[in-house]
């Protein structure tokens, strides 16, 4: 019988999902959760406080919510993680209530053993949920339970804070010489005069609070970064600063909320930039890998040259600085003249650039003179502080690539180099990038601390082996647990596969995939969520089927995302066409959404430089780079995008995959099992009918 339908008929069987862990669906009356004892055993800590069962049921009760098998599952199987300080990976499908089931054993723990827990997400709509609503609200519910009440606090990097010293005027102007739109140039000032007003008033100095947001141009005129900043000994306004105040709250809590970027930046320094602490919980882990390679990839430009001579100015003698100068501006001639993409081999031309570059950023560096000089004059200092900053990231980059190359065997590389094409506002700019950051990981993030990693999507082809490799997992360390969804994806979703489309190609949408796209929001009367692998194809369809449709059509790049996301949450039949942060940043229940459609599997472009030179790493290294790196990139966004549709249990829709390759190609198992188990089909009568029933319902 069709999940979505009360008559017969002759449908495909739903797939069927071998979970890691035994954990019955909430529907399962005759089962029970498997997993750790809900009371800790004596000789474990904290034996003397109310056990992980009690204190959700109590936390669960006070929000008027009801029991969930996969969330105590999952509370179950953190306590047990965190007392016996084993790594735990937990795949927790939306309506598990996951951030109770870490929050509660990370409370218990923390008070247990006196020390924080830190919780890290990749976004900050989740920092913020959890500091302004599900914090405050377990504190509230385990009132009486705990031997004291619990605290918590917010740590972002220091460029997130506004730096009182900067603002005083304690550091020189470090913008950019660039030429600005008459108006931008206006629309900036505004934003300073803002900061500059706003500053008098903060107690946080929280760039979040500054509403409406400002420009990142106008922002920096007011934020150092850590190697800038004189540190709170030296700088005047030490004693006040934001950053120091707010390390200072993190410092006295139980559970400290920061991102990926300060995670990475903590575990990989020799500074400490997070309060002590024994245990880390990853959200959102499955953007970990990206994020922490954000953070050590470095770039060469001759605007960052340029930038690190108007710094040095006056501080070294003039023919020094003209060097540097010189070099920025052979750099800019060179890299202007190349061809954008990765670079395999290191040409003679770019090595003799990189090392003039290196030699005169070093020369500089030797004339500054030793570093911390200038202590009674905290100007002075400010000046030299950030010069040496803008100097070392030259330096050290310049030398980083360099050494990227050289290697006689593939596997034996760690970086790749790419250069990037310039653009109206940036100028053509030189990357280097890991080829992994697990080994680093697996040293620092995993070596001394106890982390539980959980997302709803974390099981890739039905294995989370993929994404611990990525992460750098210790072998024999870790266990992994899918405690499922309280959804019933079977009979809640169809995921439809256009098999009879033609497999798309690289000059846009077919017309046979428009023809498609126009019947399903047909049958759905609006109510559509399109998700396209590029911004182009969004604004094909949504140009070719603009008049056709006969509903309101909304495209990414027409309004703010948030505000495009409102207006289609609020008007049922309105369609919302657009790209990657829709994949990912959609969260809709109810009627407004019943159809999500999904252009071509989201492989990454096969010249992107940095997944292409991973992949030809693991196939060096005896693996299947194209599993590896584009099947687990396609695979973690197909399971985003299809975990727009169901956002509540009375959801119901149907998710459809335009892409024949879903259902034929050899990687289509790995694809497919990396989803929910929803009822499928390849045949576009049942797909439209049921989607005219829950229209017309």
């Amino acid at each position: 019988m069709h999940p979505l339908d009360d008559s017969p008929r002759g449908l495909e069987r739903p797939r069927k999902r071998v979970p890691f862990a035994v954990v019955p669906d909430e529907n399962s009356a005759d089962e029970t959760p498997t997993g750790p004892p809900a009371t800790a055993p004596a000789d474990l800590p904290g034996a003397d406080l109310p056990g992980v069962e009690e204190l959700l049921d109590a936390a669960v009760g006070s929000l008027g919510g009801s029991e969930r098998p996969g969330q105590l599952a999952m509370a179950r199987s953190v306590t047990r993680a965190l007392a016996e300080g084993e790594h735990l990976a937990v795949q927790a499908g939306t309506g598990t209530g996951k951030s109770l089931a870490y929050l509660v054993p990370a409370v218990r723990h923390a008070v247990a053993e006196r020390e924080a827990v830190v919780v890290s997400t990749a976004t900050i709509a989740l920092q913020r949920q959890l500091v302004d609503r599900d914090l405050p609200r377990l504190r509230e519910a385990l009132d009486g339970l705990l031997p004291r009440d619990i605290s918590f606090a917010i740590l972002k990097g220091r460029r997130n804070y506004l730096c009182r010293h900067k603002a005083a005027a304690g550091f020189p102007d470090d913008e950019p010489d660039q030429l600005f739109d008459a108006r931008e140039v206006g629309v900036t000032g505004r934003m300073v005069q803002r900061i500059q007003e706003w500053a008098d008033e903060t107690e946080t100095g929280d760039r979040d609070e500054l509403v409406p947001g400002v420009n990142e141009q106008a922002w920096r005129q007011f934020s150092v970064s850590a190697k800038e900043c004189l540190g709170a000994q030296r700088c005047p306004s030490g004693a006040e600063c934001f950053t120091e105040l707010a390390r200072q709250r993190a410092g006295e809590s139980d559970i400290v909320v920061t991102n990926h970027a300060l995670l990475a930046i903590d575990a990989m320094e020799e500074f400490a930039v997070l309060p002590e602490h024994g245990a880390v919980v990853v959200d959102e882990a499955h953007e970990l890998v990206d994020r922490v390679t954000s953070i050590v990839t470095d770039e060469l430009s001759e605007a960052g040259v340029a930038l690190a001579v108007r710094r040095i100015a006056r501080l070294v003698d003039q023919p020094l600085a003209d060097r540097l100068q010189e070099a920025g501006e052979d750099l800019k001639a060179l890299l202007a003249a190349a061809p954008a993409g990765r670079v395999d081999e290191l040409p003679e031309v770019l090595g003799a650039t990189l090392a003039l570059v290196r030699d005169a950023a070093r020369v500089c560096v030797t004339a500054l003179g030793p570093r911390g000089a200038d202590k009674d004059d905290p100007d002075s200092a400010a000046a030299r502080k950030i010069a040496f900053t803008a100097l070392d990231e030259v330096h050290d980059t310049a030398v980083r690539m360099l050494e990227a190359f050289g290697h006689a065997d593939e596997v034996d590389r760690a970086d790749v180099v790419w250069l990037e094409a310039g653009t109206d506002r940036r100028p053509p700019t030189l990357k280097v990038a890991p080829l992994t950051v697990g080994g680093m990981l697996r040293d620092t993030l995993f070596g001394d601390r106890t982390v539980v990693l959980t997302s709803a999507t974390l099981a890739l082809g039905g294995t989370f082996d993929g994404l611990a490799r990525q992460w750098g997992l210790p072998d024999g360390h870790w266990t992994g647990l899918d405690v499922g969804s309280p959804f019933d994806h079977a009979r809640s979703g169809i995921l439809y596969t256009a098999r009879h489309l033609p497999q798309p190609g690289r000059d846009g949408l077919p017309q046979a995939y428009l023809d498609e796209i126009a019947e399903l929001v047909e049958a759905a009367g609006g109510r559509t969520l399109g998700l396209f692998s590029s911004m182009r194809a969004a604004r094909a369809a949504a140009d070719a089927l603009g008049d056709r449709l006969g509903v309101p059509l909304l495209c990414q790049g027409d309004d703010s995302t948030s505000l495009l996301v409102k207006e289609f949450a609020e008007d049922e039949e309105t369609c919302l066409f657009g790209t990657l942060s829709l994949w990912q940043g959609v969260d809709v229940p109810g009627p407004s959404l019943r159809l999500v459609i999904i252009d071509r599997i989201p492989f990454p472009r096969p010249d992107d430089p940095l997944t292409s030179a991973r992949q030809r790493h693991v196939a060096a290294k005896g693996g299947n780079g194209f599993m590896a790196v584009a099947a687990t990139h396609a695979a973690l966004l197909l399971a985003q995008g299809a975990g727009r549709l169901l956002r509540s249990q009375t959801d119901k829709g149907v998710i459809a995959v335009l892409d024949p390759r879903f259902s034929t190609a050899r990687y289509a198992s790995f694809l497919r099992d990396s989803l929910p188990p929803y009822w499928t089909t390849a045949d576009p009568d049942v797909a439209r009918a049921a989607l005219k029933r829950l229209r017309d319902s």
